[in-house]
């Protein structure tokens, strides 16, 4: 008797076991699906402020003029940030670029000074620049605005298509997720069937017979969790470490949201699942305990 005990016992550890991988892998992934998207979401806005308006200023506009209209842009609720270009810097950029010094050829320096304006995210559509590019023209100091459309409209193609594809690999994660650790509860409560049924015969509330079944779940997606988190953890620390500026795009915020995530899903998925096995065994007739 007391080596069946003890083989029982055996057995149920290595299924309590067993569980514990199987969730801490399904969390992973979960995680890692959670922090890919927090990370296109904030590779997204991050393409999208460096994207620039460059203003092309009049060959009579002074600098103060030019410092005016830029003290006018850093006012407006569209502006994240405004560089402003002399006619100097312009000359020396192109002279880096082209490899000869355009003055030499014309005689006088062919380039205007420029402000080069870095939008916030939310306006980084087409029809917020258009709106916005139409009222910079209408500024006698602006003799021309150039900004690149269809880098914007890729971009933002690029991001809605990324958007479904982790929603749609989101979804079907969570479907298998739910099939995987459902199923290797219900191996474990199926070993425990006829103890179920016998503490039904005695007169047992069913949330009585539940209470050892949902409270083992509980710790072990709790377990699986934080083993989880800690792995998701050591990917992040390695990628920080071979990866210089992944932390402007993987911060604080989208740690604790992803860690938050996995913890929560650990603790639904299991409880969920141990919930509706124990009530099929509970649902079950002693015939129906016997043919199965």
């Amino acid at each position: 008797m007391k080596r069946r005990r003890k083989v029982t016992g055996r057995h149920q550890g290595m299924q309590v076991v067993t569980l514990c991988i199987s969730t801490t892998m399904v969390l992973i992934l979960l995680g890692l699906v959670v922090l890919s998207v927090l990370t296109a979401r904030n590779l997204s806005t991050y393409v999208k402020e460096n994207m620039a308006i460059n203003l092309v200023l009049g060959d009579t506009v002074s600098v103060a003029d030019g410092q005016a209209l830029i003290t006018h842009l850093q006012s407006q609720p569209y502006t994240k940030h405004t560089k402003y270009i002399s006619q100097e810097e312009a000359l020396q950029v192109m002279t880096a670029e082209l490899g000869a010094n355009p003055v030499e050829f014309a005689g006088v320096n062919p380039f205007c000074a420029e402000i080069e304006v870095q939008v916030k995210a939310d306006y980084a559509n087409t029809d917020s620049l258009h709106r916005i590019s139409d009222t910079l023209k209408r500024d006698p100091r602006v003799d021309d605005v150039a900004y690149q459309a269809d880098q914007i409209d890729d971009v933002n193609r690029n991001v809605q298509r990324i958007s479904m594809i982790l929603l749609v690999l989101c979804i079907l994660l969570i479907i298998v997720s739910y099939s995987l650790i459902s199923n290797s509860v219900r191996l474990g409560i199926y070993s425990r069937r006829f103890t179920i049924h016998t503490m039904k015969l005695v007169g047992a509330r069913w949330s009585l017979i539940r209470k050892p079944f949902l409270t083992k779940s509980i710790l072990i997606g709790i377990v699986a969790s934080l083993l989880a988190c800690a792995v998701l953890g050591v990917l992040v620390y390695l990628l920080y470490r071979y990866q210089p500026g992944s932390e402007t795009l993987i911060g604080q915020t989208e740690l604790l949201i992803t860690a938050a995530s996995v913890f929560v899903a650990g603790f639904i998925l299991m409880l969920i699942c141990t919930l509706m096995s124990v009530n099929k065994f509970l649902k079950m007739t002693a015939g129906e305990l016997y043919s199965r």
